[in-house]
């Protein structure tokens, strides 16, 4: 391993290496809610399938786990995008979108201290919030349809022409 150390450091006394910059996690144009929505939808289905079958002890342990790591995935991807993608002019033009991201965060907190069906709907409401937003902050009109997931619930989809 010495040896490996060795060969690096003169190699870098040859050629010094060049900074690396970027501005974001990763290319720009490739962030998207969906993701969000989905793992949404999933914290909302578990809830369903805790409250249908609360007598199915090996089967609620599968659903209280898929629903904590889902509410964490919605937690994970709004905060990335809102960390790496959105801009003080986005945030001037939706002045909202602050205090929606910090209730996301509150609500996927809740909703894996619990499951509440409820509280379920209303962060996935959050998220679908949240990607209007972001399809209107790349200037993409976008409509609500209902999900073709057991919640029947609703998402925001991207009006795509």
């Amino acid at each position: 391993m010495n040896v490996l150390k060795s060969i690096a450091r003169l190699a870098d006394r040859i050629s010094e290496p060049g900074t690396a910059r970027a501005h974001c996690d990763i290319p720009c144009g490739i962030y998207d809610p969906h993701s969000a929505q989905v793992a949404a939808q999933s914290v909302l289905r578990m809830a369903q399938l805790i409250q249908e079958n609360k007598d199915d002890h090996h089967a609620l342990a599968r659903y209280v786990k898929v629903k904590e790591d889902h509410a964490e995935l919605c937690k994970h991807e709004i905060r990335v995008i809102w960390g790496d993608y959105v801009k003080p002019e986005h945030a001037e033009k939706h002045p909202e979108i602050h205090e929606l991201v910090w209730k996301i965060m509150k609500q996927a907190s809740a909703a894996r201290q619990n499951s509440d069906v409820n509280a379920a709907e209303e962060l996935l409401e959050s998220i679908n919030r949240f990607a209007e937003i972001f399809w209107e902050t790349k200037g993409i009109t976008t409509y609500r349809a209902k999900a073709p997931y057991p919640t029947e619930r609703e998402m925001v989809y991207p009006e795509i022409k």
